[in-house]
């Protein structure tokens, strides 16, 4: 998983805004659509984004293609980010002249 394309991927006010609504039921295109009050157009293309960074999955039920998370790269994306939150600090080695801003 590349963490920044993750980040870029969400960083999308609806976008994220689906991404919640997925983490709670399975969503149609048109129900998301229904749900956010945008076009089926705009909503493809922000399912489109979610994809390619690895976020949402799809299972076809009928004519229409059902979206969840993929709460694998979720959760790394978590552990990463603790992981960044909970390194430690060294104290500077540079002499304080050479701090000069």
């Amino acid at each position: 998983m590349e963490m920044l394309n993750v980040l870029k991927a969400i960083s999308e006010e609806n976008r994220m805004k689906i991404l919640n609504l997925l983490l709670k039921h399975n969503y149609c295109v048109r129900a998301l659509s229904t749900e956010l009050n945008i076009s089926e157009a705009a909503v493809s293309q922000h399912i489109k984004v979610l994809k390619e960074a690895g976020l949402l999955k799809g299972e076809k039920k009928g004519h229409y293609m059902h979206y969840d998370v993929n709460r694998e790269v979720l959760n790394e994306l978590a552990k990463q980010i603790e992981e960044m939150a909970s390194i430690k600090k060294e104290t500077c080695k540079h002499k304080k002249e050479d701090c000069k801003a």
